[in-house]
Order: structure tokens, then sequence, then C-alpha cells
């Protein structure tokens, strides 16, 4: 094949997988690996050569690290530290022991089937203490448990091993030195790390921020994202030619602008060429995999696949139970993590590279921790069961749980069940309080939970994705449903819990556009309020009252968007300008032109002494459309527009003031010669 025609070729395979994946709601990841099986040298052999895509490959794991060290934070980090620092320094360090230990007693006792230097055992228990945060952080947003008890563990591990990581990729390419010349190596590649992510970090963040903001005075997004792939595979290739990894390079340029005003556009621009470069790097990875040694070495693949997964089981799950958590907690936390990671792919073929694992070992090795990332989610799906089976007191767990969201609502009806206790959710309850009508909100934060229980919130620690919690929230007596978090799978969850047990009972979802409008309705919600629209009308009548648009007509232009919009709310803002007594306490926009022949024309604002009757100037526009702050100073002329600001007796008053007329010449005469 020519080059064209091969880089084709492996583009149509990446789409065919990935779509595969996708319709098996599977990461793309698995889809990368399972192509590159099946299209390597060592099975339909349709790519014979595989180094031209293991080159590119490369750049996938350089724009990987790119991304983590984007995502450093040393906010996060501080958070999380118990986490992090505690639960994942334990899991990285205890995992790594445990498999040198083994591999190198293994190598001792059965040399003829295992042999594997002191070296190679070190960077194969680096490459084992990994998990994949792709595929786990996939998973539990899916199930909604990012903010769960164990999804919050789950992640301060994965967080460390990120970290990890970093001295991993420095430590390992000093291991593949001959042995006499081995510690002055390690030696070297420490201190020129140190060395190099001391200089770009101390001077290198101010550094980044300076030439970013002048990159991005040009406007131009071709210069910006040129700009980032410069900086990126520059600071790759001065690692490199420091001896140290590319990957190092691109973690280092990721973290200097993480502290820059730049990181999430930086995110959002290096994101196609991360995903597609990656993608070929596990393809790469899955042309490595020769299936005939495997079938050849099934023992041993069995034994490879198990002894690790089942060690980090239990492994974390005795750590997290010992540093807090409940038994059910810590068994999900080793559930999601006991597979092996793309990290773990990363470390793998740099030792390779290294020559410290030996060709016989690779394949057994490599097809071990593709088969632990195939079933993880088949062992996710059904970690709730594995649970329930394995740990006594845990239905007792979510009894209790149950118990007390049953509890807070035993004595509510007709009250509102509010999904989701976040900054919208908050400010629903504040108003369901001032209108008198009870509530009961569910959040997975156990932070927030307890800080707004504590001030008297009706909020309870609970999923409601599952059915049990809304029942338990009294849904069947609810008046309504609100769910306030945008995440449309765990709106369709509390959709098909309400439509199959009480679907008498109206749900609103809150959405950030109208993409998914036809399939939250198709799932039974009563009304969809996308973001998108409700931010544009908001802005929309902001700027028209600015300009001096009336009032009355701003209203209702709103209110017609907003009645062919949504079907509930059709005739219901009919007589919003009627003066209630309500109405007569709550301050108002009001706008006035000033004809000609007016007393105030020709004077200044400050003379109107308009604060005086209680009435702030906004804004004022000339007849001509030119816009002008309101200043004491300021003359007045015929044709202005005022937008006053004040309640409706002062409004009037100012109003009154303005728009009186100066006296005519000829009744001034008349008036003076009587």
């Amino acid at each position: 094949m020519s080059g064209l025609e091969l880089t084709l070729f492996y583009l149509l395979a990446a789409v065919l997988g990935v779509v595969v994946c996708r319709s098996l709601k599977l990461p793309p990841m698995l889809g990368y690996l399972a192509v590159g099986v099946l299209i390597g040298p060592n099975a339909l052999a349709l790519a014979q050569n595989a180094d031209s895509v293991r080159y590119l490959g490369e750049f996938g794991v350089v724009f990987l690290m790119f991304v983590i060290g984007l995502k450093f934070n040393l906010g996060k980090l501080r958070a999380m530290r118990q986490h992090v620092f505690g639960l994942g320094l334990l899991q990285v360090a205890l995992t790594m022991l445990l498999i040198f230990a083994g591999a190198l007693l293994i190598s001792l006792s059965v040399p003829s089937l295992w042999q594997l230097s002191w070296q190679g055992a070190l960077a194969l228990s680096g490459a084992a203490a990994m998990s994949s945060t792709a595929l786990v952080v996939k998973l539990l947003s899916d199930r909604l448990e990012l903010d769960s008890e164990h999804g919050r563990r789950v992640m301060g591990i994965l967080l460390f091993q990120d970290l990890a990581v970093v001295p991993l990729l420095v430590l390992i390419p000093a291991l593949g030195a001959p042995a006499e010349q081995m510690m002055g190596a390690m030696a070297m590649a420490l201190l020129k790390a140190v060395i190099l992510v001391g200089l770009l970090l101390t001077g290198g963040q101010r550094l980044m921020r300076w030439w970013l903001t002048l990159v991005a005075r040009r406007k131009s997004e071709e210069l910006f994202v040129l700009n980032l792939l410069l900086v990126t595979l520059a600071l790759a290739w001065l690692t490199e030619i420091a001896g140290l990894s590319l990957a190092l390079g691109a973690f280092i340029a990721g973290m200097l602008i993480s502290e820059t005003e730049y990181k999430h556009q930086v995110e959002t621009d290096i994101r196609p060429f991360h995903d597609v470069l990656l993608g070929l790097f596990f393809i790469s990875i899955g042309m490595m995999l020769d299936w005939r040694e495997v079938a050849q070495n099934w023992p041993l693949v069995l034994l490879l696949l198990l002894v690790p997964v089942l060690l980090k089981l239990v492994l974390i799950t005795a750590l997290a139970w010992a540093l807090g958590g409940t038994q059910g907690v810590a068994l999900r936390t080793g559930l999601y993590l006991a597979q092996a990671g793309e990290f773990g792919f990363v470390l793998l073929s740099l030792a390779q590279g290294s020559e410290l694992v030996p060709p016989n070992l690779l394949n057994p090795v490599l097809a071990s921790m593709v088969l632990s990332m195939l079933v993880t989610p088949l062992i996710v799906l059904n970690a709730n069961a594995i649970v329930m089976k394995l740990v006594a007191n845990e239905w007792m767990q979510q009894s209790l749980q149950m118990t007390s969201i049953a509890r807070k609502a035993i004595n509510t009806q007709r009250h509102v069940i509010i999904c989701g206790y976040g900054r919208c959710g908050q400010n629903l309850a504040r108003m369901l309080d001032q209108e008198g009508i009870a509530y009961i909100a569910l959040d997975l934060d156990p932070d927030r939970v307890r800080q707004a229980a504590a001030a008297g919130n009706s909020v309870v620690f609970g999923d409601a994705a599952r059915v049990q919690s809304l029942m338990a929230a009294g849904l069947a007596r609810a008046s309504a449903v609100v769910v306030t978090y945008l995440d449309t799978p765990g709106a369709l969850k509390v959709l098909g819990s309400v439509r199959d047990h009480a679907p008498s009972v109206p749900v609103v979802v809150r959405t950030v556009d109208d993409h998914d409008l036809e399939k939250l309705q198709a799932a039974g919600a009563t009304e969809v309020v996308p973001e998108a629209i409700e931010g544009s009308l908001m802005l929309a009548s902001h700027a028209l009252a600015l300009v001096g648009v009336p009032m009355r007509r701003v209203i209702r232009s709103a209110q017609a968007q907003r009645e062919a919009r949504y079907s509930l709310l059709r005739g219901y803002f009919h007589g919003a300008d009627d003066d209630t007594v309500q109405e007569l306490e709550q301050e108002r926009l009001a706008t006035l032109t000033l004809p000609a022949g007016l007393r105030a024309i020709g004077q200044s604002l400050g003379e109107q002494a308009l604060h005086a009757v209680g009435v702030r100037v906004v804004h004022l526009r000339r007849a001509d459309g030119q816009l002008v702050g309101a200043d004491d100073t300021l003359v007045l002329k015929d044709g202005d527009t005022l937008v006053l600001s004040g309640r409706p007796p002062a409004l009037a008053l100012a109003e009154e003031k303005l728009l009186r007329e100066r006296p005519s010449r000829g009744r001034a005469k008349t008036t003076g010669s009587a």
C-alpha cells in the first residue's frame, strides 16, 4: 500500500471500530484496540507494517499527556487531597510493590515459564498499577455516580495515577541502560527532569501567558491552533533531546497553560488532535498483539488476567475501607478500578522500546490488559448486584438511606421533588418556599447535602435516577418532579421511573438547548426548558430596554416568544402589566421619550433631582440612536429616551416632573400685563 492508501485504510478501520463501540455503548478506545488486533500482521494481515501508525500514535500519547497536564489543578488536588494523596498514593505504591515482588518470585521459581529482570518487573509493576481513566470516567458519568461516595474515591485514585505516570516516564527509559551505567543514568535523568521542570515552572507560566496573549490579540483562530501545536511539540522535543520522554514535555506544556485564562479554549481546540492521534496509538497497540501466541499460552494469559485484577480489587477495597469508606463503597471502588488502563499501554510500550520486557511475555501481558478492559463494563453494570451479594450489611445501608428519604417526605402532600440541588435547584427551592409549597430535593454531593440540611433546607442524599429514591421521596403523592441538572441520560432515567410508577405526575426537565427536545418529550417530559432559549430571551429583553423600546412592548415580545415555545405557559402572562398590590412594591423599568417644548430640555440630568423621588436613570438614548451613560452633568435634548428604574408610584412622579411643558411666551406676556 502507498502512504495515502495506508492512511485511508487506518481511518476507515477506526471509523468502523468507533461506530460498533458506540452502538454497543462502549468507549471508543476498545474499538481502536479491537481494530488494531483485527487488521494487524498477526490476524488478517491487512496492514503489514505498523511503523507508520505507531509513529503517529506516539503523538497521540503526547497530546494525551498534554490534556492531563491541562487538567492539573492545584485547587482540585487540595480539595481532594485525602483521596488523592492518601488512597491514591497507597494504591499505586502497594500495587507496584506487590506486582514487583510477585514477578520476581515467579521468575526465580519458574524460570522456564517466566523470565524477567528486576528492571522489567519494575516497569511491569508500574503498568499494572494504572487503571483506565477514559473508561471509568465514562461509566461513572453515564451512571451519574461522579459525585457519589465511591465516585469521589475513584476519581481521587485516578488523579494520582495520572500524576504517577510522570516519574515513571523518566524512570523506565533509564532502566534500559547497561547495569554498570544504570544508577548514573537514573540519577542523570532525575537531575535533568528536576532542572527542566524547575526552569519551566519558575518563569514558564508568566512567559506562556504573555505569549498566548500576544497570539490571541491577532484574533486568528488558525494562528492560535498552530501556536498550540508548536508549543506542545516544541516542549516535547525539548525533553526528548534532554534524554527524557516526549510525553513529559507535553505534560509540562499542559501544566503551563492550565494556569492561564486560555485553558478552556486550548482544551477545546486541542481535543480533535488528541482524540484522532490517540486512536491511532491504540490501533498500534492492538497491532502488537499476536493472537496465536495468546492461544498457545492461554493459561498464562488467564493467570495474568486474574491475578492483577483480583489483587487490585482486594487491595483497593481494603484501602478504601481502612480509610473510612463503608464496605459497600469500598467494594464498588475496587470493582471500578481493577482493570488495566491506557497509561499501562503507554508504559508497556516504553518498556518494550527499552527492551525491558521479553517478546515472549509481551503478548500475554498485552492480551491480559486488553481483556481486563473489555470485561470492565460488564463488571460495572453488575456492580450493585455484586455488592449486595458479597456485603452482608449493604442492603441495610441502602434501606437506611431510603428510610431517611422517606422520613423527610412522609408528612408531605402535593410537594415538588427536585432532582439535583445545585444552583438551579436551590433557586427553585427558594421560590417554592416563598409560595409556601413543600419540596424535597435529592442530591449526590454529601458535602452540599450536609451543609444545606444544616441550614434547614429539605434536602437528602439520594440518587434521583434510582426509582427507589423517587418512591421514598413520595413520588406517588408529588405534584411535580423537576430535573435541574444538565444530563440527558439521567433525565431519561427519571422520566422512565415516573412514567412507570406515577404517570400522572408532571415532569419539567432542564437542558442546555433543544438538541434532545424530542427525545425527552417522547420519554414523557411535560415541559423541557432549554437554557439557551431563556438566556437569549433575557439578553434580548435587556438589550431592547436599554435602547429605549417601551417596557410594555419588551414584556409582550418576550411573552409572545415564551408562549410560542412553552405550551404550559400559554395565556399565563396576560395581565402581567396590571398594577397589582404586589407589583406596587417591586422595582421595574420604564422608558420615557422627551418631546420638544419641555421644561427639562436644555437642563442637566442632575437638575431634575429624580433620585429625590426614588428613581434612577439607567441609560439614555439620543434621538440619533447613540447610547450614553447616565451622568448628572448630561444635558437633556428633545428626542432623548430615558430608561428609568424605580417603583411604579415613583416612576409616575418622575414622568410627571419630566413632562412639564415650558411656559409659552404669549402666556408669559399676558400674565405680565395683568
